[in-house]
């Protein structure tokens, strides 16, 4: 039978590293860490976060690198702020998400992860090339470290991501699914996207969402198990596809009502990771 994956949460970079303690809190043996904030990128937190997670028993499975400059999540505004696809920001970025890779290294994360931006579908496109060369910039630095470079889910179709895979053809390249961002951006049906790109998928966010219903605004996000993912039918999918990551809750909302969500998400999706294993034995 396939590995199980375990069930993870993501969980933002406090500067004493704090927001660790929250995960052990949850139960859960593993996390993504995620920051925007550079000045948090210092080898001594990276040492931190190690020590810490070693000693709360919480594995990491990735860290999620932001980058600075403006970052505008909706379709008017989001092709020309996101990723290393504007030009105005492209060198910056590269060299933050370099700076992100040593503190992933120092702290035992075995992969970065980021949103690209909104891909050039079209090979034609005078900025394909140079945003391949961008990634593969990332992506070697990446892979001297021993890390994986991954790419977050959303903002491009599943073939104009494997696109760029191909193109990059790095062997560190992998893919951190967000199947409710799929359905957000409008850009594919996640359970179909894993015929195009599923031998590609090293992380999953356990995130649920609903298509947009406007030209320029993203669809909403949603608690897991009420959006357009469907999970009874994704999750088992995924695993036949020989998936062996992680499924790390997010929930894009503040508060208590976020930890209620997350607890009532691990429940949920360990009964139909259960239902899986009983139906494979």
């Amino acid at each position: 039978m396939n590995k199980i994956p375990e069930i993870g949460v993501l969980s933002n970079l406090t500067p004493d590293a704090s927001n660790l303690k929250a995960i052990a809190d949850f139960g859960l043996p593993c996390a993504q860490v995620c920051s925007w904030d550079k000045n948090l990128c210092t080898l001594d937190l990276a040492r931190k976060v190690k020590k810490d997670c070693a000693a709360l028993g919480v594995r990491i499975t990735a860290f999620w690198s932001g980058y600075t400059g403006p970052a505008v999540w909706n379709f008017r505004r989001g092709p020309v702020t996101l990723g290393l696809v504007p030009t105005t920001y492209r060198n910056m970025r590269i060299q933050q998400l370099k700076n992100w890779a040593d503190f992933a290294a120092e702290a035992g994360a075995p992969a970065i992860i980021t949103h690209f931006g909104f891909l050039p579908e079209n090979m034609t496109d005078p900025e394909f090339e140079p945003v391949a060369v961008a990634i593969d910039e990332v992506a070697s630095y990446c892979r001297k470290l021993g890390l994986g470079f991954w790419f977050e889910t959303g903002q491009e179709t599943p073939v104009t991501l494997l696109r760029f895979i191909e193109e990059v053809g790095l062997d560190n390249l992998g893919i951190n699914l967000d199947p409710a961002n799929l359905l957000m951006y409008g850009k594919g049906n996640p359970i179909d996207a894993l015929h195009v790109f599923g031998k590609w998928v090293r992380s999953i966010h356990a995130k649920d969402g609903c298509p947009p219903t406007t030209g320029t605004e993203l669809g909403p996000e949603v608690k897991v198990g009420t959006g357009f993912v469907r999970y009874p039918e994704f999750l088992p999918k995924l695993l036949d596809c020989g998936f062996t990551g992680d499924l790390t809750i997010e929930r894009e909302i503040r508060g208590e009502q976020q930890n209620k969500d997350i607890r009532d998400t691990i429940a949920y999706l360990q009964g139909l990771l259960d239902q899986y294993a009983a139906s494979r034995q």
